[in-house]
This record gives structure tokens, C-alpha cells and sequence, in this order.
């Protein structure tokens, strides 16, 4: 049935029985009685109000979540176990004789163990307003979800769960490692001890010091080199950095003016969404330049951290816990830790 159609069938029901009620589009009726001639945009004579489906601002969700290793579990912890040295005899393994454990340095494992983390979150929403507000409880859920993504991406980055400080927005002791957590070296990785208490596992990274407020050319050279050549261009190589950094990166100029590294020919135009060939996700969750700290991060993100994720996210609902209100909770369980120092090498602010 078409506009004009709808439009005669009202007349005929109005001429009948006193009032119509006609449905251009096939959803709610609107009330079409008033007797004002409609004009302009028809608003409070006759015309009707589209109301657009709720919706939240976006959020920068998790960009660790890009790359890492993600894998579920169930339990109250996870132990995270590498082997470390050599089987073969490094000074001279050209030979048929077996000497068992005779590497340089010999096999061995390195395990370390790690609590659950939970981020909770409950939300008081009036029943009315659910059936009002169209979407309303998509919206909420979604914008729910990102916000669990930002929490645990901010603790990913620069929680120390070894220290019960003032400042628990991140978490604490209560929330993840952080990658600013792990300890720093100039010149060699190695992983922390092994055991099953809070304090083992807190591997050693290594760093190159980056000028956060004119970085130059040879600090990106001077990170990369940094990473063992085993990890450059593996599928999920890439270097996280703070959108600050990058936007001083993209100021760096060459002779003439033109932006340094069009030249070095990256094929972005200068856009810094490659560096040598690597590419960049910006990461608002590491620390900004000019305050010293994590900056950046270059690793093989498959090899460097992973995330692991209780098998089960709560959402609830419990109505009436306020006449004319339910509340909404939710909770999220997951772990993260620093799987292999050796793929990653940070970028600190000096």
C-alpha cells in the first residue's frame, strides 16, 4: 500500500468513525487529527518526532588486544612456563655421541605464576527508560565493554601490581602487570625468577632512551637495533606508541623541510603509520612525552605479551534493588604478563 493509499484509507476511517490514526512507514501510528495546516517542518502540528537509537561515545579500546596472544582459562591463576638454553653442545656439536644436558647454557625451564585480576562495574538504569529509549540497552552494554577495554589496557600499560599506592585507577596490587613494571636494561633480557609468588616473573626489558621532546632519527635506528633480527618482520611485529610521540615523529624535518621520514620512504607520505617498514599503532595508554616514562614499544606482540582471559564474563541484571530501578554488574577475570623479554624493547622518555 503506498502514501496516498494509507492517506484515503484514514480519510474513509475518520469519515466513519471520527478519528484516524495513519502509519506512513508501517511502524507506530501517529495521531494526524489536529486541524492546523501543516507547515514548515510540521513540529507540534501534526508532524512526529524520529527519536534515533541511544549511543555512547567511542573509546580507544584495548590495542595490546592487537597482535598478543590471547588464550582462555578458568582457575583462580595462571603459570606461564618458558624453556631457556641448549640442548646441542655450542662449542662443538658436530658429533654423533649423546652427552645428555650438556648445552651451553644447559636446558632448562623458567616459570612464573599470576593471580587473577577482576574489573566489576555495576549500573543503576530506571525500568522506564529501558522501554523508552530505543536501543538503550545495547548501547549501554557496548560502551560497557570498551570500558572494560580501556581499564585493563591502562593497567596493561603501566600498573605496578607490586606496590599498594594511593593511585588504584589502574589497580595496584589488585590489578595487572604493567609493561612498565618489568625492569629495564640498556643492554641484555632475561627473564625474572622462577616460583610462584607474586615477585617472580618480573622479567628484565630491554630499553633505548628517547629524547620526549625532540626525538631524532637515530633513536628509532638505535630501538630497532635493540631487537633481535629473529623478530622484525614477523607478522605481528609493530611499534605501539603514545599518539604524542607520534605526532613529534611526524614533525621531524628533513633538508629542505619536507618531513624526515617521507624520506626514508615508507610509502605513507610521512603519515607515520609505517617506520621502516613496521607498522605503528598508536597507544594512548602508554605514557605521554615530555614526562620521562614507557613511551613506546617495538615487539613481536605474539611473542612479547599475553593476555589471558577467564572463560566466562558476567553480566547480570537484578531488578528492583531501587523501586523503579535495575542494576546492571558486571564483572571481567583476566591475566596478562611479559611472555618473552627478548621480542620487545622499549622506548623510555628521557
Amino acid at each position: 500500500m503506498n502514501t496516498s493509499e494509507r492517506i484515503l484509507n484514514g480519510i474513509k476511517t475518520a469519515l466513519t468513525e471520527g478519528e484516524a490514526k495513519v502509519n506512513l512507514f508501517e511502524e507506530k501510528a501517529q495521531d494526524v487529527k489536529e486541524a492546523s495546516t501543516l507547515t514548515g517542518s510540521g513540529l507540534d502540528i501534526g508532524g512526529r518526532t524520529y527519536f534515533d537509537d541511544a549511543f555512547a561515545a567511542l573509546r580507544l579500546a584495548n590495542p595490546f588486544r592487537i597482535g598478543a596472544r590471547q588464550v582462555k582459562y578458568t582457575g583462580s591463576a595462571a603459570q606461564f612456563v618458558a624453556k631457556t638454553g641448549n640442548a646441542a653442545n655450542s662449542t662443538n656439536p658436530w658429533l654423533y655421541a649423546v652427552v645428555p644436558d650438556s648445552g651451553s647454557p644447559n636446558i632448562a625451564t623458567n616459570t612464573w605464576q599470576l593471580p587473577t585480576r577482576v574489573i566489576a562495574a555495576q549500573l543503576p538504569i530506571r525500568s522506564a527508560a529501558l522501554s523508552d529509549i530505543n536501543g538503550l540497552d545495547t548501547a549501554i552494554v557496548t560502551d560497557l565493554m570498551l570500558e572494560f577495554s580501556q581499564l585493563e589496557a591502562a593497567s596493561m600499560a603501566l600498573n605496578n601490581d607490586q606496590s599498594g599506592s594511593t593511585t588504584t585507577s589502574t589497580g595496584g596490587v589488585n590489578g595487572l602487570r604493567g609493561l612498565d613494571t618489568y625492569l629495564k636494561s640498556t643492554s641484555a633480557a632475561s627473564y625474572g625468577t622462577s616460583g610462584t609468588a607474586i615477585t617472580n616473573g618480573i622479567h628484565t626489558i630491554v630499553y633505548e632512551s628517547v629524547d620526549s621532546v625532540a626525538p631524532t632519527y637515530d633513536d628509532l635506528v638505535n630501538t630497532l637495533n635493540k631487537l633481535p633480527a629473529q623478530y622484525w618482520y614477523r607478522p605481528n611485529t609493530a611499534w605501539h606508541m603514545h599518539p604524542g610521540l607520534i605526532a613529534l615523529l611526524r614533525e621531524m624535518k628533513a633538508t629542505g623541510g619536507l618531513p624526515l621520514l617521507f624520506e626514508v620512504g615508507d610509502g605513507d607520505g610521512g603519515a607515520v603509520t609505517h617506520i621502516f617498514g613496521i607498522p605503528v599503532i598508536p597507544n594512548s595508554y602508554l605514557a605521554a612525552p615530555g614526562a620521562g616514562g614507557l613511551m613506546g614499544v617495538i615487539a613481536d606482540w605474539d611473542q612479547f605479551l599475553t593476555i589471558a582471559d577467564a572463560e566466562d564474563m558476567n553480566i547480570k541484571m537484578f531488578e528492583q534493588t531501587q523501586p523503579g530501578t535495575v542494576t546492571l554488574y558486571a564483572e571481567k577475570r583476566l591475566v596478562s604478563t611479559v611472555r618473552n623479554p627478548f621480542a620487545g624493547v622499549y622506548m623510555i622518555g628521557a
